[in-house]
């Protein structure tokens, strides 16, 4: 069932220690076919050198195992609330890289200080509300999917316009069109955060988000629809 998926799933899986971005087994990558519903994952607690494309784990937009002998990623019901929510969505990446996740961890959006972020995203990156007792102690990985639609929604933000949310005291998930694209989505943000963090160290209270016409300026030019960033094709 689905054995490219499967490949490009676990090759995005292999992207992430690769990139410094999920240190013993702490980060997961999944991918989605929008036909079937079905969604790929990493298998849950399997040290990355281990894995195998055979060994990624097929559910069905409930959760459900439809295929695969091991257990999905805890992070799964993550997954699929964004998939649901973000149907442009093709591939989700969790990870604790630790920059990014010192954002998360300060309750801090990620600022949007220059046109290395400009690049990558048309604003800020929001930092998720908390949490409830209520929502940690019930369904817990399906509501930190839900509190990051949340916070889309009620900020009216973009989700293909920025890529990526920072779950308040926990940290990233990124997403893209494709499992690859969103752990190289992933890595770009924890550069950036790091970018950001050395920024305020410097400026401190003198720092100075990128401004409106320069950020819109480096984003379209990559992502906007009369994008000539690159080669055509």
């Amino acid at each position: 069932m689905l054995e490219q998926l499967k490949k490009d799933v676990y090759k995005a899986n292999m992207l992430l220690p690769q990139y410094g971005l999920a240190p013993f087994t702490w980060g997961n990558a999944s991918g989605i076919d929008r036909e079937t519903g079905i969604v790929v994952i990493k298998p849950s607690g399997v040290p990355y050198p281990d894995l195998s494309p055979e060994m990624m784990v097929c559910v069905n937009l409930d959760g459900e195992v439809v295929e695969g002998e091991l257990r999905p990623s805890s992070d799964t019901p993550t997954h699929i609330e964004l998939y649901k929510a973000f149907s442009a969505v093709g591939g989700v990446v969790h990870t604790h890289s630790k920059h990014a996740v010192a954002f998360a961890q300060a309750g801090r959006d990620l600022p949007a200080y220059g046109t290395t972020h400009a690049d990558f995203a048309y604003g800020n990156v929001p930092c998720t509300p908390a949490l409830t007792d209520e929502e940690i102690e019930g369904d817990y990985e399906k509501n930190t999917g839900i509190v990051i639609v949340r916070c889309f929604t009620e900020k009216q933000l973009d989700y293909n316009a920025i890529p990526a949310a920072l779950v308040r005291n926990h940290g990233p998930f990124t997403w893209g069109k494709n499992p690859a694209k969103a752990a190289e989505n992933s890595a770009v943000l924890e550069i950036i955060a790091e970018m950001a963090i050395n920024t305020e160290l410097l400026a401190g209270g003198a720092t100075r988000r990128v401004g409106k016409e320069l950020l819109k300026k480096h984003y379209l030019r990559k992502h906007g629809a009369n994008a000539y960033y690159g080669q055509k094709g």
